[in-house]
């Protein structure tokens, strides 16, 4: 590997020099060195960027930096890394140019220890790259949730062999981690919070989602499927996540598919197959724990702007040896509410469960589904409500009894560069020879 490419030392004095002088606190004028050192910086980095080579590591070391303009990067085989996620910062909150804070078309790519903030458009966007790493990073919009802030935070999109780990989401309009459109995907000890979705794995095949937090989220973690898109997704595990008191209020724009999730929801599949929900901590999301809904009860369904072979209906979805702990008591949605009241009472909660009950009836034999399409749960004193979206709500049910089922567990995603991975095998192997 190549040796990393570091800032020279005239313009990193010139830098601490500039960010060391007195300001007053939310003040944003500059004075003209700090403007100067800014430029400078600016200009370096992008230059770096630009010249990048196979095998390049770009250090950008402690400090923070405003960026008025887009970063970019095109070469694959390049690591960017930073001091750390709350030492190196990259703030665009004076951004003029370009919608994202960071755009990578590149393969191999790894990025770590670093910030970036109060980016136009989304923060970090990699798109059609293999093999990425995105590790210890942090987005944020430091204002808050608001409908003007950028829509996606770690966003990676029609990847294959991605890890998101270790990063830190805050304040995103649409979702703190997406990964869309991808393969092979692990996404592990994040935490999304005050994003309007926490984590969504989006029209992917193979995910591995665990071992992150996600609370004060509208929705906690949403794994969904959406038409007119190049693949649908399929084969997530959702597991040994902490996901509660997602009950920020919905500040998606108006028309996104987010938009419709409603406020207090916690685990949410939507229209997606063969999705596993298991050994998560999932309490007090206001509307419901886990929902599972088609594409028909979402509330931007229309036939004219829906691909003829898209499947809206979840199935094979599997949950089972999950925690929960309160949840249900204040639904979203003037419609939920009146549910909720009229089948609980005032003082009542909504099953840890909801779902649309939304079935394709050509799929059916003998009236009712194959077992491997359907949703089963095997979680001990849980319970479901049906509130029968195909019917009009004229069959809402709390019956269980059809979903007492399993169905096989789905495979591990493994990423070869994965040494963490590496590491747990090793140690298993360890531990048999141990037993033996």
């Amino acid at each position: 590997m190549k040796t990393p490419v570091k800032f020279g030392a005239v313009l990193l004095a010139a830098l601490v020099a500039a960010c060391s002088q007195d300001s007053t606190p939310g003040d944003t004028r500059h004075t003209p060195a700090e403007s100067t050192a800014a430029a400078d910086f600016q200009k370096q980095l992008l230059k770096q960027l630009i010249t990048a080579q196979p095998g390049d590591v770009i250090e950008i070391p402690e400090g923070r930096y405003e960026l008025n303009r887009s970063l970019s990067l095109n070469v694959d085989g390049v690591t960017i890394r930073g001091a750390g996620m709350d030492k190196t910062i990259l703030s665009f909150k004076n951004q003029i140019q370009g919608a994202e804070g960071l755009l990578v078309n590149a393969s191999d790519f790894t990025i770590e220890d670093l910030a970036l903030e109060d980016t136009i458009g989304d923060a970090l966007k990699v798109n059609e790259g293999k093999n990425i790493i995105i590790r210890d990073i942090r987005v944020e919009w430091t204002n808050g949730p608001s409908t003007e802030n950028g829509a996606y935070g770690i966003y990676p999109v029609q990847t294959e062999n991605t890890l998101v780990e270790g990063t830190v989401a805050i304040g995103a309009s649409d979702a703190g981690i997406y990964v869309g459109q991808s393969r092979n995907v692990i996404v592990r000890n994040n935490r999304a919070e005050f994003n309007v979705a926490g984590i969504e794995i989006e029209n992917t095949i193979g995910a591995d989602v665990y071992d992150n937090v996600a609370t004060n989220n509208t929705g906690g973690i949403l794994v969904f499927n959406m038409p007119n898109l190049p693949q649908p997704g399929h084969s997530t595990r959702v597991y040994n996540n902490k996901v509660y008191k997602n009950n920020t209020e919905n500040f998606g724009h108006e028309g996104t598919p987010v938009a419709a999730v409603p406020a207090g929801s916690g685990v949410v599949i939507n229209s997606n197959d063969f999705v596993e929900i298991f050994n998560n901590e999932i309490s007090d999301n206001d509307t419901a724990n886990i929902i599972v809904s088609s594409y028909f009860s979402a509330g931007y369904y229309s036939d004219k702007s829906t691909q003829e072979n898209f499947d809206p209906y979840p199935e094979g979805i599997y949950i089972y040896d999950n925690t929960f702990t309160g949840g249900g008591t204040s639904p979203d949605h003037l419609e939920l509410k009146a549910l909720k009241v009229a089948k609980f009472g005032l003082t009542g909660r909504l099953p840890d469960v909801l779902w649309d009950g939304a079935v394709d009836s050509q799929k059916m034999v003998d009236g009712a589904l194959p077992p491997t399409l359907k949703l089963c749960i095997e979680n001990e004193g849980v319970g479901i409500i049906n509130i029968d979206v195909q019917n009009d709500f004229k069959n809402i049910s709390t019956d269980i009894a059809a979903h007492n089922c399993s169905l096989k567990k789905l495979p591990q995603v493994v990423l070869e560069f994965d040494s963490e991975q590496e590491e747990d095998k090793a140690q298993h192997a360890e531990n048999e020879v141990a037993d033996a």
